[in-house]
């Protein structure tokens, strides 16, 4: 049979049809998912051994540029023994957008520390009666981290303290009722002013802050964007011990919240949440035949930190401390969750807490278990179990990233699927699975090309037709 070849689609409009309809494909993923919506709440994952007390947990929030998502929303969750939701207070109810440190406090309240777009809250939360019993507020942007010391002390981390081209970053103690400040220590009279590639609005962007050891003579700290967890000797202002340095990713990645622990024997040691490194370390310090602890004046140059225990396999995890019992209580911040691991990294609690968890306490503020050592265990393993229909056990575009890369020998896939894990899920709608958001991407890009595609083989047409329509009005305006 012969066809006419006249009676045949013109090709344009065949591939106009395939483009039209591959468009369509690609988006109905994210239609679905709108009108389907497959979210985790706030609330229990697996509960292999319940909590012994309950567990208190901030959310970070999303704003950008003054706008919020009212579904990622800063809040502060208590979760019971079981992980299941006890209460949740929005950070709206004070004007909150970021919701940051959490700190059990000996009344039994909570100190709280959020930010606003005019600065900083300081918050006493009554976990009882579920509302504020007194705030500070501070004119600093996006401070993470304030201890209250007594009734009128407070010890701040400030960072983006930018001005006139200059860093002010620093860590100070500030008396609220007297209005003054009793210590205070800027980064720029103790480092070299190029540290993480120079001065700029978030220089150290130092996210953590308090006293250990007894009284309030060391202060440990940590610098994000130097990698590097240090403690100040307040009577010297000296660095007396330092773990990583800026640029060694190997140690420490732009860590968060660390931890300051002793042995038996007194060595330190210090748990870090290493943000960028997606897992949890723990170090001792090794000063080979000087005196390793605290007080005893040996130098940073003459110590190294050993690395005895890591779990890896998490999301860019923000907080971690020892209980108690010697597991390990995560904020696992981009899987959206709170974990109690095992040593052996095996999930044994979980809640669930979009969005973004940033800090989690149960008990005491601090890490208050054993060291590895002392527990007599250690090693490096991988975080497994949890919720299987969770966050942290989805195949994802990232698992992908590494693993195709990993196939056709590519050596940075590790590193481009970290990066990619990190990033979206910030632009990713919470009722948007990894996969479902980049088949939208694509949809809106093919959309995009072939949109633009069209006004450029057309643009003779287009500008034929603007021109006659300008002529129009004119002969109309003429009276022709």
């Amino acid at each position: 049979m012969d066809f006419d070849r006249d009676s045949l689609p013109p090709r344009r409009w065949l591939l106009r049809g395939g483009l039209a309809a591959l468009i369509c494909v690609l988006l109905a993923p994210a239609a679905y998912a709108a009108v389907n919506p497959q979210t985790v709440g706030l609330g229990s994952g697996t509960v292999e051994e319940p909590a012994d007390n309950v567990t208190y947990v901030t959310s970070q929030g999303f704003h950008f540029d003054g706008y919020g998502n009212a579904k990622k929303p800063a809040r502060l969750a208590a979760a019971d023994e079981n992980g299941d939701l006890r209460w949740s207070f929005d950070g709206d109810a004070v004007g909150a957008r970021w919701f940051y440190d959490v700190d059990p406090m000996e009344n039994g309240d909570l100190f709280v520390t959020a930010t606003n777009a005019g600065g900083t809250i300081a918050m006493e939360f009554d976990p009882e009666k579920q509302e504020p019993v007194r705030t500070e507020e501070f004119d600093l942007k996006d401070t993470h981290n304030i201890n209250r010391l007594d009734e009128d002390r407070m010890l701040i981390a400030n960072m983006r303290q930018y001005e006139d081209g200059v860093s002010n970053d620093r860590l100070y103690i500030r008396n609220v009722t007297a209005g003054e400040t009793e210590w205070e220590w800027t980064f720029h009279e103790h480092y070299a002013n190029d540290t993480a590639g120079g001065f700029g609005e978030d220089w150290t962007h130092v996210n953590d802050a308090e006293f250990i050891g007894d009284g309030e003579r060391y202060v440990l700290a940590s610098p994000r964007n130097f990698d590097q967890a240090i403690v100040i000797d307040r009577e010297t202002d000296e660095i007396v011990m330092r773990l990583g340095e800026d640029g060694d990713h190997d140690t420490l990645y732009a860590q968060h919240n660390p931890d300051y622990m002793e042995r038996e024997d007194g060595t330190p040691v210090m748990v870090v949440a290493d943000s960028e490194n997606d897992r949890v370390v723990e170090y001792e310090r090794d000063c080979g035949d000087a005196d390793p602890r605290l007080g005893a004046g040996t130098p940073p140059s003459k110590c190294e930190w050993n690395l005895v225990w890591s779990v890896d396999g998490f999301n860019w995890p923000r907080d971690a401390d020892r209980l108690p019992n010697g597991n390990t209580l995560v904020a696992d911040t981009l899987n959206h969750r709170v974990v109690e691991i095992t040593p052996q990294g095996e999930v044994v609690w979980e809640f669930h807490a979009p969005w973004a968890p940033y800090d989690a306490e149960r008990g005491e503020r601090a890490s208050n278990g054993p060291t590895m050592a002392d527990a007599g265990t250690g090693g490096n393993a991988t975080v497994y179990g949890g919720d299987v229909s969770g966050p942290a056990n989805r195949y994802t575009v990232a698992d992908a990233i590494a693993d195709g890369g990993s196939a056709v020998g590519l050596g940075n896939a590790e590193e481009l699927a970290s990066r990619w894990a990190h990033f979206e899920p910030w632009i990713r709608p919470v009722w948007m699975g990894s996969w479902t958001l980049v088949s939208a991407l694509a949809g809106l890009l093919v959309a995009l090309v072939w949109g633009g595609a069209e006004l450029i083989v057309n643009r003779q047409r287009v500008a034929a037709g603007v021109r006659n329509g300008v002529d129009g009005v004119g002969r109309r305006l003429r009276g022709d």
